[in-house]
């Protein structure tokens, strides 16, 4: 029967002798996963497995260690190398995390201050709201520190005690074949203490659920996406860890007048025909509700746009304004009384018929080809 040192470290982890680290990595962890000790209690077998792939494992992740076993076999690799070396569980709590669930192995502990986790608020806001700026007020829900038992979970007069399971650890450790795990404990579920008379309000938990008002001040040139960042009115951190921030994530509702470009406005304005041919003096709505003067030179045609400058949204954290950027649209009758229908007839006897350019002429060629 062979020994351990001689199976080939390639065939434990069932990979290809020019395999990836990743692919090296990802076969380990599959055997590591199968084969560790908490799911096989008791079954020698599976546990001479688990070593035998951390063995491979602990060579072949090693560029120095692998070159040389495969150069020259497990001899390249005997004096310290081979065998088990407790190197290999350098990032074993990153392998191994989903079989314990937590994650906390080999000694990392979980029993103190965390930080509480971030809120998000979506506020909905006008365009002029957004472009210079409001105050608004806003409710959020979300725990806060018991004030009945100032957080303690434990009902006024009582203290909690240390978990007799774990000694106020919050963690057991415990020797599993080759090395110590620390886990959880499940008696206190890693808080290291037992509340034995809870507190009527918050149920032992030390927090209840509440809905604070806020009044926040959003900034002149917000746009759909923005993110106001309030620190420390997220939830509240445990075993007196910092409480997380508030995140209020803006959505600018659309205008029926203007629509956004950044910091750019558009809109469209209606000109007559006339107004188009002989060129008009217009006053135009903005977005603060003045007026602004255009002047629309003779012979516009429809859809031209005109630029109106320093009339757009605040640049955000900046001086100065977007520009406001006009669309004229020509407005056609559709009916005309018999004297307009006259004067229409008699100034079409005085204009020019238009003549085709030379994008148009080709574009009739081509069109002339394909229907002959």
């Amino acid at each position: 029967m062979a020994t351990r040192t001689q199976i080939d470290y390639y065939e434990i982890l069932s990979v290809e002798r020019n395999a990836s680290d990743g692919e090296i990595k990802s076969a380990y962890r599959k055997l590591a996963l199968k084969y560790h000790p908490d799911r096989n209690p008791g079954d020698k077998e599976a546990e001479e497995k688990f070593k035998e792939a951390a063995e491979a494992y602990a060579v072949l992740s090693d560029a120095d260690k692998r070159r040389r076993y495969d150069q020259f076999g497990h001899a390249g690799v005997q004096g310290g190398a081979a065998g088990f070396d407790p190197s290999v569980f350098s990032d074993f709590g990153d392998i191994l995390g989903d079989l314990f669930g937590l994650g906390d192995l080999f000694g990392r502990r979980r029993n103190g201050p965390r930080r509480g986790s971030d809120l998000r608020y979506n506020l909905e806001l006008t365009l002029e709201e957004a472009a210079f700026g409001t105050e608004t007020t806003i409710q959020i829900p979300r725990l806060s520190p018991c004030e009945t038992c100032s957080g303690s979970g434990a009902t006024p007069g009582t203290q909690p005690t240390a978990c007799s399971q774990c000694g106020g650890a919050g963690q057991v450790t415990f020797q599993q074949g080759f090395f110590s795990v620390a886990r959880t404990c499940g008696k206190c579920r890693g808080t290291g203490r037992i509340v034995a008379s809870q507190c009527k309000d918050c149920k032992g938990q030390g927090q209840i659920a509440i809905e604070r008002k806020l009044q926040i001040k959003i900034p002149a040139g917000v746009d759909t996406g923005s993110q106001l960042r309030i620190t420390g009115e997220g939830e509240p951190g445990t075993q007196g860890g910092p409480q997380g921030d508030l995140y209020v994530v803006v959505n600018v509702e659309e205008h029926a007048f203007f629509k956004r470009d950044g910091a750019s406005l558009v809109c469209e304005m209606p000109i007559s025909l006339t107004q188009a041919a002989l060129g008009a003096s217009l006053e135009v709505p903005t977005l603060d509700g003045g007026k602004a003067k255009l002047a629309v030179p003779e012979g516009t045609q429809p859809n031209a746009a005109f630029r109106i400058k320093g009339h757009g949204v605040p640049h955000l954290g900046a001086r100065g304004r977007g520009d406001l950027h006009v669309v004229v649209r020509v407005v056609v009758p559709t009916r005309l009384s018999k004297d307009q229908r006259k004067l229409m007839e008699e100034l079409a006897k005085t204009l020019p018929v238009p003549e085709l350019n030379q994008k148009d002429k080709s574009f009739i060629d081509k069109m002339k080809d394909i229907l002959s």
